[in-house]
């Protein structure tokens, strides 16, 4: 490569990442109008926390070594909130098309990647506030935190890089079906097989081999993974926090391109 065609593709890489930015900061200033949202997505994960994990914490049935049970489940609660902020984000695109602002976003120079992507990481910035609730939270109930900071960091990297995957796979969903009556159902429907079908609250190896070999192919197995390793004093990493993290990008990599191709299709 010549080196014009090297300052070339650093021009055209760093306008696209420009236009991804702009789209992300788009739509997180959204947040300005409804920041009520952002506290009623944690209501579930939170009595999941509160309740679910409080109670199983004294029955002692499911083995989750040196970690108190709460310890366990802190890091799936926080990735089904993470789930459940993104999973329906796609209903936005819907709202988008019915409103007439698709049009606008289709007919821009700006390319379909960084639309999608750009939605994806604005999923992610509302994924940290999730992460400070549950956080704030795991030290009422006397979860052990791991507070060096570049595992707090990277707990907030994997946390956005589920919620731009989870939403960009919603984006696809959103396309396909085309109708918020279906996409919502649709939603409630993928939201429990992700999360029951993971190790948000049990380990892999309760679970009989056929659901183990579906976890392993749930992004959601290796966000939690990575959280527990990260977030948890004392816990550890089945995978390798970066195995889980590649994992993790290169599916939103594979989703946002897919999602690239179909986001037209939402106006069909």
């Amino acid at each position: 490569m010549t080196l014009k065609q090297t300052k070339k593709a650093a021009i055209s890489a760093v306008n696209f990442f420009s236009k991804t930015l702009s789209i992300a900061e788009m739509e997180v200033r959204k947040l300005r109008h409804d920041p009520t949202e952002l506290i009623t997505r944690a209501v579930q994960p939170a009595l999941w926390l509160l309740i679910f994990g409080e109670v199983f914490t004294r029955v002692h049935i499911i083995p989750t070594g040196n970690l108190s049970y709460i310890s366990f489940m802190a890091p799936g609660i926080l990735a089904q909130s993470v789930l459940f902020i993104a999973i329906f984000y796609g209903i936005a695109v819907i709202w988008e098309r019915d409103l007439g602002i698709l049009h606008k976003f289709l007919v821009s120079p700006t390319p379909r990647e960084a639309l999608v992507l750009g939605k994806g990481l604005s999923a992610g910035v509302r994924a940290l506030s999730q992460v400070a609730i549950i956080f704030a939270l795991a030290v009422l109930i006397g979860v052990g935190i791991n507070w060096n900071p570049i595992n707090l960091a990277l707990v907030a990297i994997v946390a956005i890089l589920a919620s731009s995957l989870f939403s960009t796979f919603s984006l696809i969903i959103a396309s396909l079906v085309k109708t918020r009556e279906r996409f919502m159902g649709i939603g409630q429907i993928l939201t429990m097989p992700l999360f029951f079908a993971s190790n948000a609250i049990y380990p892999l190896s309760m679970m009989p081999n056929w659901l183990q070999i579906v976890a392993r192919f749930n992004p959601l197995t290796y966000a939690v993974d990575a959280m527990r390793g990260l977030m948890i004093t004392g816990g550890t990493s089945i995978y390798g926090v970066g195995f889980d993290m590649a994992v993790l990008f290169v599916t939103t990599i594979v989703l946002v391109t897919i999602g690239a191709k179909l986001y037209p299709k939402v106006i069909v």
